[in-house]
Order: C-alpha cells, then sequence, then structure tokens
C-alpha cells in the first residue's frame, strides 16, 4: 500500500485512492482539513454553505488547474452544501459518490457561534446554532454512514469544541451544541462499531480561525484568552499560544489514519491544556 505521509505527522498512511467528505471547508480548520488530506493522497468532496469559497480552494489545490502537483497529491472537488437541509444533504452525498466514489471518510467542520448571555440569547440564535452544530452532523452522518457499514469501513470524525466539556459564560448555545454532538457522534460509534465505522471527536480550544477572531471585542481579548479571565470564570492556556488550524487538522488526519484503526468513541482535546482536563 503506498505510504503518503505529511511532514509533522509521523505514521499518517492509509489515504491514497479514499475519498473524504469535509463540510465547513472554507475557512479555517475544514480548509486546514482538506489541505492536509489532499496532501496526503486522498480524494477529497470539500463542501460549504459558501460556494465560493470551497471552489477557489479546490482550484488552487487540484492538479487539473494546471500547477504541478507535488508527490502524494490527491484530488479536490468543491461542493456547495447547506448541511441543514437534509434533502441537500442526500443529493449531494449521492452526487458526490457518482463523481468520486463512496465516501470513506466524513469530517463534520460545519459549524456556527452565537454568543451571547442566556437572557439575550434570540430564538433565531439558539435555532440556528442547533441547525448547523446538530442537525448538520446528523444529517451528514445519516447521508454517509450505512454506505461505509455496508461496505465493512469508514470513519467519521466531528469537530466539536473544549466548550462541549465545560461550562462557558456567554456561549450557552454554542457549548449546548457542541455537547449534542459530541454524545451524538460516540452513540453513531456504538452503533456502527461492529460494521468497522469508527466515530471520534476533535475538540479544539481556541483556534486561530475567523470564529475566534469574532470574539475578539477589544485589544486585550487575546491575552484573556491565554492568561485567563477571572471574571468570567474561565482559565487561560497552559502551553500559552492559540491553535492553528493545522493543529487541529493534524488531530483529524491522526484518528481518520490507519493508524487510529482501534480507536472509536474517543473525545481528542486539542486546547493546550485549557480545559485541565
Amino acid at each position: 500500500m503506498s505510504d503518503h505521509r505529511v511532514p509533522g505527522i509521523p505514521g499518517t498512511s492509509g489515504f491514497t485512492g479514499k475519498v473524504a467528505l469535509v463540510t465547513g471547508a472554507g475557512q479555517g480548520i475544514g480548509e486546514a482539513v482538506v489541505r492536509t488530506l489532499f496532501r496526503l493522497g486522498a480524494t477529497v468532496a470539500a463542501t460549504d454553505v459558501q460556494a465560493k469559497a470551497v471552489t477557489a480552494l479546490a482550484a488552487e489545490l487540484d492538479p487539473e488547474t494546471g500547477r504541478a502537483p507535488s508527490a502524494g497529491d490527491g484530488t479536490v472537488r468543491a461542493y456547495a452544501l447547506d448541511v441543514t437541509d437534509p434533502a441537500a444533504v442526500d443529493r449531494t452525498v449521492g452526487r458526490i459518490g457518482r463523481e468520486l466514489g463512496p465516501v470513506d471518510i466524513l469530517v463534520n467542520v460545519a459549524g456556527i457561534l452565537r454568543a451571547a448571555p442566556v437572557a439575550e440569547l434570540t430564538d433565531e440564535d439558539w435555532a440556528a446554532t442547533f441547525a448547523v452544530n446538530v442537525q448538520g452532523v446528523f444529517f451528514t452522518s445519516r447521508a454517509v454512514v450505512p454506505g461505509m457499514a455496508a461496505r465493512g469501513s469508514g470513519s467519521v470524525i466531528t469537530v466539536a469544541s473544549n466548550a462541549a466539556g465545560i461550562p462557558r459564560t456567554g456561549m450557552a448555545a454554542y457549548a449546548a451544541s457542541k455537547a449534542a454532538a459530541v454524545m451524538f457522534t460516540k452513540c453513531l460509534g456504538l452503533e456502527y462499531a461492529r460494521s468497522g465505522v469508527r466515530c471520534n471527536i476533535v475538540a479544539p480550544g481556541s483556534t486561530d480561525t475567523p470564529m475566534q477572531w469574532a470574539l475578539r471585542t477589544d485589544p486585550q481579548a487575546p491575552a484573556r484568552v491565554l492568561d485567563g479571565d477571572l471574571a468570567s470564570y474561565r482559565t487561560g492556556i497552559p502551553l500559552g499560544r492559540i491553535a492553528h488550524p493545522q493543529d487541529i487538522a493534524d488531530a483529524v488526519v491522526f484518528l481518520a489514519s490507519d493508524q487510529a484503526r482501534h480507536i472509536t468513541m474517543q473525545d481528542l482535546y486539542v486546547d493546550g491544556g485549557a480545559t485541565l482536563r
């Protein structure tokens, strides 16, 4: 078997010939996951509600654009997808199957954050957060996993958040939705373990993405993330740095790789020790 490895990710293998579907691929962590899987030789369906973003990403990465590919590079194709629409999810998964092949790896990254104290959360904020962060994970997993089970193998990784495991002020909807996505993914893993489908979670902490930037309400916000903030009952980050999207992508790729073949229903925190777990 070919063994394409990404520098900095020792031992990652088994991606050549695999089809991966990544939601929320237009920016941040999802984009980093697409780039990493591409470098490992996978065929990647990059999906996002922002069609222009994934189209630009595919045009940049895919060898068919005319850029000379490096050894081990795979293929990237862009698909517009609103994960809150179950009919659209089913249609897109079917189209990916016809155009690229059956999905071997599903990475649920699509997510939104509506930050507000509980009393100020609107019905729309609550519903929108759960529609993307929970129902989106359910719809994509339901569309993909039975096919994996029929073929006897597959890997699902849901990108959640360390907020799923520790209370955060002003983030009740986000934290509750991520906790729901975590437990759903573990239940999914239990149901399909005998079918050879592994389901795991990566839980990032503060990561240098547009979602994190939106929380920076003043120049001192980054320092409070690193050092902690007593007023909001928040610990800092013991490692003293905010994660880069590649840090999260590396964890996702490990859990999707052959080296994680005996790992399922696990929740891997990638937060620099912020939750003190």
